[in-house]
């Protein structure tokens, strides 16, 4: 039974109390079908057509207010059903339990079931102060499907890749102090946070599917690397009980809203310390360990509407320090000829990241019909690795092995419709890797019924300009591998289906 049929309409929202001391509790029911839309040549059978997803959630929202405080509670629990599709990559997992090596991919279910206290946070107001404390999220910066100034979270892209519409559903929250300084007499307010490093260890950096389920990189979806890599939170150089935070100043300078931002925290994809080559400290791994180094993000960001265009533009520059890049483009014969790609070496660059947003309405109601003016963005989002040096051999992705190019460029807009009175909602989000042509389509629609439920159904579908990834595996030692970032999700396209009941 697939989790589309879970949904109770009997949970209703509680919300009582006064002015001084109250309570409320909402939340969702939600249930995701997702089906493969392409075969996964990692499996013997054809799977298009299969239930790639099955999975079924209970949010529990609660506010609540004590005198001079509020509160704040979140808590989710998630859980899948086991699929034919998610079976067989299970059992390719298993497999390699004969040649001794035993991972997290070993039992998918694992990596998918939880239940947290997503957020538990209490504010507190005084004068020009807040403060709020506790397990939170917290939103720097002005970009959307790429991230350069929102990297004080992790994400966790293990179930949905980047896909789920709503970020704070893949954001991972953190215990932090955190405290906002208003300055009327100069327009603005300073945040200075500061996180003690009492999360759980999985808590910095982002979660990637590198234990072969269904969002693992073509050609590795039933490959867990996870029974030949260990996961360091200790590092040196990554050590996520070591004290991190920011400052950010936020303000308008006549029309313009701006920021500016420090910010000491992790990066977000894991990079590989190589048993070959050992990067400050030996890996517990059997080919290495993976570790979220430190970084140091200095930013800036501005937005403001033109009127002759009518139209808002944003825009942010972000100075990185010190992210972290594999090397090794192919095996290594200084190293015996056996070492794999991108595990010759770890290098630490600058990056600078730039981007330029247009948020436009756009009147298509005589066009297409639609029921009033659309809303339009477009975004621009380009990294650059300063001191780039093709000798360095800098790699997109251990085990993959495509050499790093000096600069991403991605191109991304999302198209917003709506129809009979906001019922029906249309959206088209496109995004384009500009330097090596591949991409994405997410064509969806999302339908109103009433106030509690919502229904929406997109696809999911990527495309790369790169050599097919189907030949990833016959490629891992030659020079000259192009598959990057779209390319990983070659033979990935899914057809999903939500179902949400709010209270």
């Amino acid at each position: 039974m697939l989790p589309l049929s879970i949904m109770s309409a009997n949970v209703q929202a509680m919300d009582f109390g006064n002015d001084e001391f109250g309570f409320s509790l909402g939340g969702y029911l939600r249930g995701w079908s997702s089906f493969n839309l392409k075969d996964a040549p990692e499996t013997r059978g054809d799977d298009k057509g299969k239930l790639s997803m099955a999975r079924g959630s209970l949010m529990l929202d609660a506010d609540a207010v004590t005198g001079p405080l509020s509160w704040k509670a979140i808590a989710r629990f998630d859980k899948e059903w086991m699929t034919g599709y998610q079976d067989d990559l299970q059992d390719i997992n298993r497999s390699m339990v004969n040649t001794g090596f035993r991972g997290r991919g070993s039992d998918l279910m694992d990596q998918y079931d939880r239940a947290e206290l997503r957020e538990f946070y209490v504010d507190y107001e005084i004068d020009r102060v807040k403060f709020r404390v506790g397990k939170q999220q917290v939103v720097w910066g002005e970009t959307d499907f790429f991230r350069a100034m929102d990297v004080v979270h992790g994400f966790d892209y293990r179930w949905r890749s980047f896909l789920e519409p709503e970020n704070e559903e893949l954001r991972k929250p953190l215990i932090m102090f955190n405290t906002t300084i208003q300055v009327p007499e100069l327009d603005g307010a300073l945040q200075v946070l500061v996180r003690p490093g009492w999360d759980a260890h999985n808590a910095i950096g982002n979660s990637v599917d590198f234990y072969g389920g269904r969002w693992a990189p073509q050609p590795y979806r039933g490959t867990d690397f996870y029974s030949l890599l260990d996961s360091d939170y200790e590092h040196p150089d990554g050590d996520q009980d070591k004290v991190t935070g920011g400052l950010r100043w936020s303000g308008m300078i006549g029309d313009v809203n701006y920021s500016l931002a420090w910010l000491k925290s992790y990066q977000g994809d894991p990079v590989v310390n190589s048993r070959f080559t050992p990067y400050k400290k030996a890996p517990k791994g059997v080919l290495g360990d993976l570790f979220h180094p430190e970084i140091s993000v200095w930013g800036a960001t501005a937005s403001t509407y033109v009127a002759a265009v009518d139209a808002v533009f944003s825009t942010e520059v972000v100075y990185t320090e010190d992210v972290g890049f594999n090397q090794g483009s192919y095996a290594n014969p200084l190293l015996g000829g056996a070492v794999p790609p991108g595990f010759s070496g770890l290098l630490r660059k600058d990056t600078l990241t730039t981007m330029l947003r247009m948020d436009k309405t756009v009147d298509l109601t005589s066009l297409i019909g639609t029921s009033r003016p659309s809303f339009l963005s477009v975004q621009v989002f380009n990294t650059r690795v300063l001191g780039f040096d093709k000798d360095d051999d800098l790699v997109e992705l251990p085990s993959i092995g495509t050499k790093k190019k000096r600069d991403t460029t991605l191109l991304t807009s999302v198209l917003q419709m709506n129809y009979r009175n906001d019922t029906i909602n249309p959206s088209l989000a496109a995004g384009l890797d500009v330097n090596n042509k591949g991409g994405f389509i997410i064509p969806a629609v999302e339908f109103v019924m009433g106030d509690k439920w919502r229904l929406r159904a997109e696809a999911d579908l990527f495309f790369s300009a790169g050599r097919s990834s189907d030949n990833a595996v016959k490629a891992q030692t030659a020079r000259g591998n192009d598959t990057r970032l779209f390319g990983y999700l070659d033979n990935h396209d899914q057809f999903v289906l939500r179902l949400t009941r709010q209270f």
